[in-house]
């Protein structure tokens, strides 16, 4: 057997260990989801913006003039594709803050692929435009389609939640485990109710916090292992 590592272990908020424990029982929060969306729709505009000064240089209605056409066009391109991920960034991480019922399973998969749906508004038009027009330059048309395309599908896996989470789910956790404290790892994909779990041996540095933290840290599901060894149901777990 693998022998177990040392273990770091690091806040998710500013407080000691002992401190935070005391805190926790006041439901403290973890975030400010509306600013956080209402930063997502700010970067997605000023995206959306980054995107018709593309198409403006594609139709030479707009040239800048210090650089050939083509380096704007990847320019604007790269830009929109910047506050795209930025903006889908801002959204997931308020999802997980203050996530939607999954009651509505319409309004649940557009709240949680919102992201994705800017991405494809962001890049769509202008890969059709560049596409279909005849008058461009064939070399232009070319690198712009291609250009467009890859920013889409750069900016569309960028912005999708692999581990969306819903209202019941994060409610469920939160009744189940109370204020007690839970761990998870830098690149893991559950959060532990055990820092002595069998999943944790080889890991150097564990976060700790509240149900809370971990959800809003994009870890949704509880370890399978520390679930049975709890007895804790109803509630999303994974390996």
């Amino acid at each position: 057997m693998a022998e177990k590592k040392k273990k770091t272990y690091v806040a998710a908020s500013e407080e000691t260990k002992e401190a935070a424990k005391q805190i926790r029982k006041q439901a403290k929060p973890v975030g400010n989801a509306s600013g956080k969306r209402v930063g997502a729709v700010v970067c997605w505009i000023i995206a959306l913006i980054f995107e018709v000064c593309a198409l403006m240089v594609f139709l030479g209605k707009l040239d800048l003039k210090f650089m050939p056409q083509l380096y704007q066009l990847i320019a604007f391109l790269v830009l929109d594709l910047i506050f795209v991920i930025i903006g889908s960034q801002l959204w997931k991480q308020a999802n997980h803050i203050d996530p939607v019922s999954e009651e509505n399973a319409v309004k649940f998969w557009l709240w949680n692929n919102m992201g994705v749906i800017v991405a494809s508004v962001a890049f769509v038009p202008f890969a059709i435009l560049a596409l279909t027009d005849k008058n461009a330059d064939k070399k232009t048309k070319t690198i712009a389609t291609v250009a467009a395309v890859i920013c889409l599908l750069i900016g569309g896996v960028a912005s999708y939640d692999f581990n969306p989470v819903s209202s019941e789910q994060k409610a469920a956790a939160v009744n189940a485990l109370g204020s007690e404290t839970v761990y998870w790892t830098t690149f893991g994909k559950v959060y532990h109710t055990h820092d002595d779990c069998s999943h944790l041996n080889q890991s150097e540095t564990l976060t700790y916090g509240t149900v809370e933290e971990a959800i809003a840290a994009n870890r949704v599901r509880l370890c399978k292992t520390c679930a049975n060894r709890d007895n804790i149901s109803g509630v999303a777990t994974e390996n």
